[in-house]
């Protein structure tokens, strides 16, 4: 695993529950990736192979459009080590959450 994405997906919504089922198809779909990834209540992170994660990247903004909404914004922070690993979503987080 050579990487890690943060991803915040905010689409443009007439009102909180729409927004929520937006962002719900988007986590969705992320889960159904089989990767490794954590929930959090501004965003999801994602551990895997960095090609891959940028195409899931993409993928949530069309799925955001899909579900109804006129335009997304997305926050991307990402950690990338082509010959390493990076830091795992256990180790960075676990200890708090015990």
């Amino acid at each position: 695993m050579n990487a890690s994405v943060a991803i915040q997906t905010l689409p443009a919504a007439e009102n909180d529950e729409e927004l929520i089922r937006i962002v719900d198809e988007v986590i969705a779909y992320i889960k159904g990736t089989g990767l490794k990834c954590y929930v959090g209540p501004f965003e999801t992170a994602i551990e895997g192979d960095y090609d891959e994660l940028m195409d899931i990247v993409k993928e949530c903004q069309h799925i955001a459009i899909r579900a109804g909404a006129p335009s997304v914004l997305a926050y991307i922070k990402v950690d990338y080590r082509p010959e390493g690993d990076v830091l795992t979503i256990e180790r960075k987080v676990t200890k708090h959450h015990q």
